[in-house]
């Protein structure tokens, strides 16, 4: 299958670890133009040096997506180097989990922070430019967090909500200027992120992070967690051309273990 990705300006946020980054390879496979934006220069030079190593050349942009000029300037650094942006990949942030007795305001903004307004203002950055050629792609890649409530998550959960309403509102005002909004909401992914949640539960239920990850998979009905390059699988489909008459989605990625329509 051609899905058409060649030469494309792919801007991916939070493109230097995990999904993000599995998201920049897969891209850079399929002959795009890749930039990935993060807060940390760190995370983006070792980003840049697994990727040449695997001889994929990539943009790095660093900036706070939360602050909504530093995702302006994030992707106009994006455009001044490739050229206009084709393709949003939003994969940045993450809300930090806490248990419920520990919920206070600065853990509702953190949640708020972390995910949404980093996904809400790289869409307004990338939106105009977008309008103005009548042609791009937005591909959220959000969480089951915010269609199943755990107590654990609330404030990311909450997030992810806010975001799924989001995509589904861009999609309809947007699709008239032959712009596509979709989600992806993966489930437990093996990444850095999966880590923290385990351990976590691991501390509350007194035992270890093998025990803890063997127990998650026990609710999935496919048997294991996903991997990142699963999960970029489904976000190169819904960039491309082959899913031109797709826009509003959101895709569960979770292996079945929220059993929901």
């Amino acid at each position: 299958m051609k899905l058409g990705l060649e030469g494309k300006v792919v801007f991916i946020t939070g493109g230097s670890k995990g999904i993000g980054l599995a998201c920049a390879r897969a891209f850079a496979e399929e002959g795009a133009r890749v930039s990935i934006a993060s807060r940390s220069e760190e995370n983006l030079e070792a980003a840049r040096r697994i990727l040449a190593n695997e001889k994929f050349d990539v943009v790095t942009v660093r900036g706070d997506l939360s602050v909504a000029k530093d995702a302006d300037n994030a992707a106009r650094q994006t455009e001044k180097l490739l050229g206009p942006i084709d393709i949003l990949i939003n994969s940045a942030g993450a809300a930090r989990r806490f248990p419920w007795e520990k919920l206070d305001a600065e853990a509702w903004q953190q949640g708020m922070n972390a995910k949404y307004f980093p996904y809400i203002y790289a869409m307004d950055a990338v939106r105009p430019g977008m309008i103005e050629r009548k042609r791009g792609s937005v591909v959220n890649i959000i969480g089951m967090g915010g269609k199943a409530a755990t107590t654990m998550h609330m404030p990311g959960g909450a997030a992810n909500a806010a975001l799924m309403l989001v995509t589904a509102g861009w999609a309809t005002a947007l699709g008239k200027f032959g712009i596509r909004v979709n989600a992806i909401n993966p489930g437990a992914t093996l990444t850095e992120r999966l880590q923290e949640a385990l351990r976590l539960d691991a501390d509350k239920r007194g035992i270890t992070m093998a025990e803890a990850l063997t127990k998650s998979e026990e609710n999935i009905p496919l048997g294991r967690s996903a991997k990142p390059e699963e999960v970029a699988a489904v976000t190169l489909f819904l960039a491309s051309d082959q899913a031109s008459y797709v826009t509003g989605a959101v895709i569960p990625m979770d292996g079945g273990r929220t059993a929901i329509i």
